[in-house]
């Protein structure tokens, strides 16, 4: 049901001009270890002011409404959360505002689903954004995903979370060592 879904939301976004990029859960699978996800979350490459494309979109598509007073909702909180009434699966779409998130949705990795190249987040800005969420499950998502990787790149993951620590007085880097020494991966 996921696969399909995420075919027919790929096919949706690129054929209405939309950059984005699948993250979360999703790239987790992709990258990490098996897991239960019961949704998806999608990067967009577009602020909450141009939010009419991508309703218009997911309108189209038959995906229901989650909230009430969407607009508000969007500007409050830069999502809109909608749900596949067939499966039940939620779609989170995410508006990005960060130069890092508009960065990450032009490195994105395409992968093939059967028939259709869906742009997932690539396995670095995936690292930065579970080590910036800080969640316990996202540091455990990092370490997986880290331990099937070992060849990462980095240099570029560190290089985002020190201007994240510049940015916005964090301690994403210590963050990411601790992450780092629990994975034996030196």
């Amino acid at each position: 049901m996921f696969k399909e879904l995420l075919k027919r939301l790929a096919v949706a976004l690129d054929d209405a001009g939309l950059p984005y990029m699948v993250f979360g859960g999703q790239a987790v699978l992709l990258y990490g270890e098996p897991r239960l996800t019961r949704d998806i979350d999608i990067t967009v490459g577009i602020g909450p002011e141009e939010a009419a494309s991508l309703m218009h979109m997911t309108e189209e598509l038959g995906l229901q409404m989650l909230v009430d007073r969407v607009h508000e909702f969007i500007h409050e909180t830069f999502v809109l959360p909608v749900m596949e009434p067939t499966s039940g699966i939620r779609v989170d779409f995410v508006f990005s505002l960060s130069e890092f998130e508009r960065t990450a949705i032009r490195r994105g990795k395409m992968v093939k689903l059967q028939d259709v190249d869906v742009r997932f987040v690539s396995l670095e800005d995936l690292i930065v954004m579970k080590i910036i969420s800080g969640r316990p499950r996202d540091l455990d998502d990092a370490a997986a995903v880290i331990r099937k990787n070992p060849g990462f790149d980095r240099a570029h993951v560190e290089r985002w979370l020190r201007q994240f620590d510049m940015d916005i007085d964090g301690r994403f880097l210590c963050a990411f060592e601790q992450v780092m020494a629990k994975t034996e991966v030196k």
